[in-house]
């Protein structure tokens, strides 16, 4: 702009007339380009709104409250669900889910199988329980060798006795996958129960 002045005072002392310079237009880059401002533009001609009015931003609460409130004002879900179609299925698009774990692995596909007690023994439970477990070493007829505990108090079988292992593990004796059934084969009931008799192999006592 001096430069300008000092130009336009040559030329009038001269007495030779310049021709007018060229007015230049300032214009602003696009609203993605520039960093948003919350005041309009400085430049004459091209305002900026505002940041509040530029971004209309309206979010979607999908609590039960909010579609209460909202009522007949949104009857439709902005996500789609995909859905395969028959024709996908049929070429195998889906998998089928893995098999979970055999918590008893030996006794498989059966709910009890006969065995031959090899041994009887005690155990000790797991922190913070104490007590004695009775256990028993048992082959199957399948010829698996595994423990089983024995449940209730005492118990009538010894070596070579036949019993029948159903699963079952016990919570505090790490290993032990596997329960002998009370009052089933040479294993006899428990003979002083009162309650969940039908648990302990124990008959009803007699009344009179």
């Amino acid at each position: 702009m001096r430069s300008t002045r000092q130009r336009s005072g040559a030329s009038s002392s001269s007495g030779v007339e310049q021709p007018p310079l060229p007015q230049l237009t300032v214009t602003c880059p696009p609203y993605h380009i520039i960093k948003p401002y919350s005041q309009p533009c400085h430049h004459n001609g091209c305002p900026r709104p505002a940041i509040t009015s530029r971004v209309n931003f309206q979010p979607v609460f999908r609590t039960p409250t909010a579609v209460a409130l909202s009522g007949a004002a949104r009857q439709f879900s902005s996500s789609p669900i995909i859905r395969a179609t028959y024709n996908q299925v049929r070429r195998g698009c889906r998998k089928g889910q893995r098999a979970r774990r055999a918590r008893s692995p030996a006794i498989k596909d059966h709910p009890a199988m006969k065995g031959v007690c090899v041994r009887t023994g005690i155990t000790k439970p797991k922190k913070p329980n104490s007590g004695e477990r009775k256990i028993a070493r048992v082959r199957l007829s399948s010829g698996k060798v595994v423990t089983a505990i024995i449940p209730g108090e005492g118990h009538n079988i010894q070596q070579h006795s036949v019993v029948q292992v159903r699963g079952g593990r016990a919570q505090d004796c790490p290993g032990v996958k596997y329960t002998l059934v009370r009052g089933a084969m040479d294993l006899g009931g428990v003979g002083s129960r009162m309650t969940s008799r039908s648990k302990y192999g124990t008959k009803k006592p007699k009344t009179n």
